[in-house]
């Protein structure tokens, strides 16, 4: 009898931030195939019977392949177990869901999508910035810094980015990367104005996180600051909380009170008021 896979967004950083449904099914799963961004708080509420599998892939070093991934995805389900594939962020926001997606239905692996807070929502909520403004933006493009190798992908990628500085949208860059230098010449070659304001923001909602505010003109004088990063460009980027930009994000009481780790004891107190809560829906075809 097969088993079925759950796509599980397990959100930016902070555990607190993770679905009632997401974790109802890390306390059920019997195979857990992680990344690793994944904070620690939300891999200890896996069930110690239940395998787990880092198959993280991180700043280009990647300890598995994506086809070894789909393959142990497979076998899993196949074997009959209950299978959750947690990622951070949202599992269909640069994620690599669509390639996963393919391989259970060409293997006809019952599936289903549980979505998480995506990264840039949660940056930007930590920044206190929002992303869409009626009076300076009412557009939000999510994009990766990545370069194609091939000549006309390149090209094609530099008409994109003109048309997104064109439209006025606010630019939030997944994965930027450390050359500032190069995204800031994209940028200015695609129109935008140099005065525009810049947030790089490092471990989104995390107790480490750290926020630079800059412009496009000066982004290339921008920390390293430790990865994961995400760079949000656009006038809403004025409106961000001060505090937040200079000192990072500040925990709560409480969580300061644990050193910033909310223990999975949290969770399970909450979760067990309310164990009905989402039920599985018939499986995706």
């Amino acid at each position: 009898m097969k088993g079925k896979v759950y796509l599980v967004g397990a959100g930016p950083g902070d555990p607190e931030l993770l679905t009632l449904k997401a974790l109802r099914l890390l306390q059920s799963a019997e195979a857990v195939l992680h990344d690793d961004l994944v904070a620690p708080e939300i891999l200890r509420l896996i069930p110690s019977t239940a395998q787990i599998h880092n198959v993280g892939k991180r700043c280009g070093k990647k300890k598995i392949l994506q086809g070894e991934i789909n393959y142990l995805m497979v076998a899993l389900a196949a074997s009959g177990l209950r299978v959750v594939r947690l990622k951070g962020g949202d599992p269909l926001i640069f994620g690599r869901a669509g390639e996963e997606i393919e391989t259970l239905r060409r293997n006809n692996i019952p599936f289903e999508i549980v979505p998480g807070v995506t990264s840039a929502m949660g940056a930007a909520a930590a920044a206190q910035i929002p992303l869409t403004h009626r009076r300076t933006s009412s557009a939000l493009v999510l994009i990766t810094a990545h370069k194609a190798s091939e000549k006309d992908a390149a090209e094609k990628d530099a008409s994109d980015w003109s048309k997104f500085v064109a439209s006025g949208a606010t630019l939030v860059i997944y994965m930027p990367g450390q050359n500032y230098s190069d995204i800031a010449k994209r940028l200015t070659a695609a129109g935008l104005a140099g005065e525009t304001p810049c947030a790089v923001i490092s471990r989104a909602t995390t107790r480490h996180q750290r926020t630079h505010s800059t412009t496009v003109l000066d982004l290339h004088r921008s920390p390293q600051l430790a990865a994961p990063t995400l760079l949000v460009i656009g006038e809403v980027v004025r409106l961000a909380d001060p505090a937040a930009l200079v000192e990072g994000f500040v925990m709560s009481d409480a969580a300061k009170a644990n050193d910033g780790l909310r223990p999975p004891a949290l969770f399970k107190t909450f979760f067990s008021q309310a164990p009905r809560l989402g039920t599985d829906k018939e499986p995706v075809a």
